[in-house]
């Protein structure tokens, strides 16, 4: 009896469908059987074009990231600093919020593992989280250098405040919250920008 020959499938189309799942479900709530249905292949074809489930989930969060890059990445250059950084989270709240994706962010929701067998991906999503602390203090550092924020700010705990409300801003918009609140909320939060007194 011959073999018969592994299904061939379009990997990028697969890649899409597992992010779908993943920021849906999140890691745990994600089984392998919801991934073969829904990409419309076996387990093996599944291992043989990905790994195992925590690298296919890697993957997936490097291909969400490419979408942000997409429509976000751009706001972060605006001559403001103050404008970018709420106009990044407005984006930002707007795509998690839109029709026809799942609501909140696939880190977030990535997050939400607590069982020993999704460790290592919580110790990487952790990891992730730091890279972007540390990618907003430098974005902070260069408004510190033009003289948009006070000599006195702590920029560290300034980029962990504006992550903390995006991630805020990613649990309500999981839980249904209007993009127009969502964006109110950030107008709120921005209050807290430093002010340069005179």
């Amino acid at each position: 009896m011959a073999i018969g020959r592994p299904r061939e499938f379009d990997t990028v189309k697969a890649l899409d469908k597992a992010v779908e799942l993943f920021w849906a479900k999140g890691y745990e709530g994600t089984s392998l059987t919801d991934l073969t249905e829904a990409i419309g292949v076996n387990k093996p074809s599944l291992y043989a074009a990905f790994g195992s489930k925590e690298q296919l989930f890697l993957k997936a969060l490097d291909r969400y990231h490419e979408r942000i890059r997409t429509f976000a990445a751009h706001l972060l250059t605006l001559p403001s600093a103050r404008n970018s950084i709420k106009d990044f989270l407005c984006a930002l709240a707007t795509f998690q919020s839109a029709s026809g994706t799942p609501h909140g962010c696939l880190l977030v929701q990535g997050a939400l593992a607590g069982s020993n067998e999704s460790q290592r991906v919580r110790e990487i999503l952790g990891e992730v989280r730091e890279y972007g602390v540390e990618a907003l203090r430098n974005f902070l550092q260069r408004a510190y250098d033009q003289g948009e924020i006070p000599p006195d700010t702590d920029l560290v705990t300034l980029a962990r405040y504006f992550v903390t409300v995006h991630q805020g801003i990613s649990v309500q918009a999981a839980g249904g919250v209007p993009t127009e609140e969502l964006h109110n909320i950030i107008s709120i939060a921005m209050g807290c920008w430093p002010e340069i007194r005179s």
